[in-house]
């Protein structure tokens, strides 16, 4: 009975024990469901974990691995320990049921996303700057790149070029609109209001000035077209039919006009026989240089078919030449009645001249823009376009261009004929040097070519003559260019039109009215000649355009070796003579 006694006793114990464990877990399950354990979710356990719990139950004594449990699971120094014990990691749903109070554990979880909320928050935060910060330096080099891209080089250049030069010439036409028109009504007045004598003598003019001038400007229209569909169509037969039969037309109206035994005509009819005499002389000279010559002219002529609106300037300036020529000889029957009259008669053939050497550059400046786009980019434009473009932006140019060149080339044509004409006289030829010296300077920055560069990258005349030329310099090009008579048998055919025109004024004239003969005979050969020189500036232009565009890119695949083999023959031949800049002893 004794011994019953404390077997029993040690059954309450048992028991007693066994009632708290479980009234304490059905406490720690309550505190669940009520939240005092926060962020822990329970899991399912393998078998591997009971094991391992049922493992620490029975061994209270390890003390060390139940500290372990009370840390973390994330804590670095539980998965050092835990690798290396080997022993799992257990689940967050297991750590409250095995921690003696589940008090410590409610701070963890609630402050561990404490730091992580802030993270999420302020990392945004330095990187919305990040991108406003690199995307300025990056916008802004955009923006101040294509500041300096619009270089003179460019083909879309939209300023205005030689704006002084543009300024006078839109002077001049005002000036010279209101002269023109101040001169008309002086002569309407003269009609109306003067006396019969003065009345008579305006008749006389209006009856066989009128007529003539406007017969001389339908027959140089004419002649015109005549001659650029010629010199396009058969260029092999134009080349030398022009050198030759202006020659010959210019000497048959200088005999025609001495043949009226009148001192005015005789002095007209003498400066054609001379001027004929020399002509012969420049015919011999480059007939050497017409097989070259016709050849480029070939080439240069091939893109105007493909581009079939490429004559609409010339029509369009001729017709406009056509209307201003008419209201300019009102003008000159009205000065006729009018104070200091050669000297307002000169003043309206000097302002004749500027004009239809502006219209002339006009269609010169937009063929050059046609034919350079076609070489350079390929591409075929529009001729209205670049006529609009010629008629605005690069206006001024071609109004500088047409006061110099001009006579930059009448210079040349006379310094050519001192070199040829080479002797013994040393004051004459120490002045020939001279004269030489100031066109080689002249020229460099003031040429015909200039008109290529004008068109192509809107430049400035002398910026354009000086890369033309520094063009053919780099590319050893200067002979040839020098050599080449396009632009003479350009100036040839106006001299044909202008003679047929003073035949046929000259012998109209001399039948009805033989006093005004020689006077009309001068004009019809200026009409004459200023008409065909617009219509002939389109093969002038695309003769051009062939060589600046070869100088720039002879490697294009519109060229041929044309050129180059010219070049190698001129190397090779020893017996070839360039055109002649200096005396050979100067040039020594």
């Amino acid at each position: 009975m004794g011994a019953a006694e404390p077997v029993g006793e040690r059954e309450r114990v048992s028991e007693r024990r066994r009632e708290e464990g479980g009234n304490a877990r059905n406490e720690e399950g309550r505190g669940v469901e009520q939240g005092e354990v926060v962020g822990v979710r329970e899991k399912v356990i393998d078998s591997i974990n009971f094991d391992v719990n049922n493992d620490l139950n029975n061994h209270p004594g390890d003390s060390h691995v139940a500290m372990m449990q009370r840390l973390n699971p994330t804590n670095p120094l539980r998965i050092v320990a835990g690798r290396s014990s080997r022993m799992p990691t257990p689940s967050p749903s297991q750590t409250p049921l095995h921690r003696s109070t589940p008090t410590p554990q409610t701070p963890l979880p609630r402050f561990t996303p404490t730091p992580q909320t802030p993270l999420p928050r302020f990392t945004p935060t330095p990187q919305t700057p990040l991108p406003r910060s690199t995307l300025t330096p990056q916008t802004s080099p955009p923006r101040s790149s294509p500041t300096p891209q619009p270089s003179v080089t460019t083909l879309s250049s939209r300023k205005y070029t030689n704006k002084i030069s543009l300024f006078l010439f839109v002077f001049h036409m005002v000036a010279a609109v209101g002269l023109v028109s101040f001169l008309i009504f002086k002569g309407i007045q003269g009609l109306i209001e003067a006396s019969e004598s003065v009345k008579r003598k305006e008749r006389n003019i209006l009856k066989f000035y009128l007529p003539q001038v406007e017969a001389t400007s339908l027959i140089s229209i004419t002649l015109a077209f005549a001659w650029q569909k010629a010199v396009r169509q058969w260029p092999r037969i134009m080349v030398h039919f022009i050198l030759w039969s202006s020659s010959f037309l210019s000497l048959s109206a200088g005999i025609l006009l001495i043949c009226f035994q009148k001192p005015t005509t005789d002095a007209v009819g003498v400066c054609l026989i001379a001027f004929a005499i020399g002509n012969g002389l420049y015919a011999c000279w480059v007939t050497p240089r017409i097989g070259f010559c016709t050849e480029i002219l070939i080439k240069s002529l091939e893109p105007v078919p493909k581009l079939g609106d490429l004559n609409r300037p010339t029509y369009c300036m001729l017709g406009v030449g056509f209307l201003w020529m008419s209201l300019w000889i009102l003008a000159v029957i009205g000065a006729m009645n009018f104070y200091l009259t050669p000297v307002v008669i000169i003043a309206l053939v000097l302002s004749l001249t500027w004009t239809a050497e502006v219209m002339r550059n006009i269609v010169n400046l937009t063929v050059s823009r046609v034919i350079v786009l076609y070489y350079l980019r390929g591409m075929q434009s529009s001729t209205l376009s670049c006529f609009q473009r010629a008629v605005t932006l690069n206006l001024g140019s071609a109004c500088l261009g047409s006061l110099f060149v001009p006579t930059i080339e009448a210079l040349r044509i006379v310094v050519r004929g001192l070199n040829l004409l080479e002797g013994e006289d040393e004051f004459m030829f120490s002045c020939a040097h001279c004269c030489l010296d100031v066109l080689q300077c002249i020229f460099r920055y003031g040429n015909g070519w200039a008109y290529v560069q004008i068109a192509a990258y809107g430049k400035g005349f002398v910026q354009a003559s000086q890369d033309s030329w520094h063009l053919f310099q780099r590319q050893g090009m200067e002979p040839i260019v020098d050599s080449d008579i396009t632009s003479s048998v350009c100036f040839l055919a106006g001299v044909c039109s202008g003679s047929i025109c003073v035949i046929a004024v000259a012998a109209w004239t001399a039948k009805v009215h033989q006093t005004y003969t020689a006077t009309l005979s001068l004009l019809s050969f200026f009409i004459g000649y200023l008409m065909t020189r617009i219509a002939m500036a389109l093969p002038q232009a695309c003769v051009s355009c062939y060589y600046v565009c070869y100088a720039e890119n002879p490697s294009n695949i519109l060229f041929d070796k044309t050129i180059q083999d010219h070049q190698t023959v001129m190397a090779a031949d020893h017996n070839f003579e360039p055109t002649p800049r200096l005396p050979h002893r100067f040039s020594a």
